[in-house]
């Protein structure tokens, strides 16, 4: 029997929301010798139109197109959908790949976390900072550290303005310290100003 025989299929791939972040993820799975990008999914047309062309692959603008044609996706669109449109996908058998943060609230991320694991798919996070070399170079010299201080400074975005500035930025940080220290988190307090902006992202 031939190699091709028993090459496994390419994964049928798409993302879903290609603004800043999504239009990276369409890169990579194009790129990917093992990933066949279906689609490309987004509401606002002009951009949706440009990555498909971009990429070589069709422009989508309802995600339910998807059902039935892709193994897995990368979820990137405002965080208030991906309680929704995740669990859709989720019972539809698809792999999920989420932006951060996973959902806007506690309770959607257990449902999505309870759904996956009924539905057995993969449900996973897009925790980019746990690959940074920075990082990985730091856990394999740490040994039961006892302070962590962190400091994560970046000019300002509107994208990130759906949720509050914990769920957008601060949830590398606990993240990563979950990470190096290796113990479940016992609490956590927060206090917070606004500087440089009236933007009100939440509490």
């Amino acid at each position: 029997m031939s190699e091709a025989t028993h090459a496994a299929a390419p994964l049928r791939t798409a993302v879903i929301g290609v603004g800043y972040l999504g239009r990276f993820h369409a890169q990579k799975y194009a790129q990917i010798a093992d990933s066949q990008l279906v689609a490309v999914v987004d509401a606002n047309a002009e951009a949706c139109a440009k990555v498909a062309a971009e990429l070589g692959t069709r422009a989508v603008h309802d995600y339910r197109e998807l059902f039935g044609a892709v193994d897995a996706v990368s979820l990137a669109v405002p965080t208030p959908l991906h309680h929704a449109i995740g669990c859709e996908l989720l019972r539809q058998g698809i792999d999920v790949l989420i932006e951060k943060p996973i959902a806007a609230t506690v309770a959607e991320a257990r449902e999505l976390v309870d759904l996956a694991r009924t539905n057995k798919r993969i449900l996973q996070v897009g925790h980019l900072e746990r690959f940074n070399p920075a990082v990985l170079a730091a856990a394999e010299r740490l040994r039961t550290p006892r302070f962590v201080e962190s400091h994560r400074l970046a000019p300002f975005k509107q994208r990130g303005t759906d949720v509050s500035v914990v769920l957008d930025l601060m949830i590398h940080d606990i993240d990563l310290i979950q990470e190096l220290v290796g113990t479940p988190i016992e609490s956590i307090d927060r206090k917070s100003t606004r500087l440089n902006s009236s933007h009100r992202t939440g509490s």
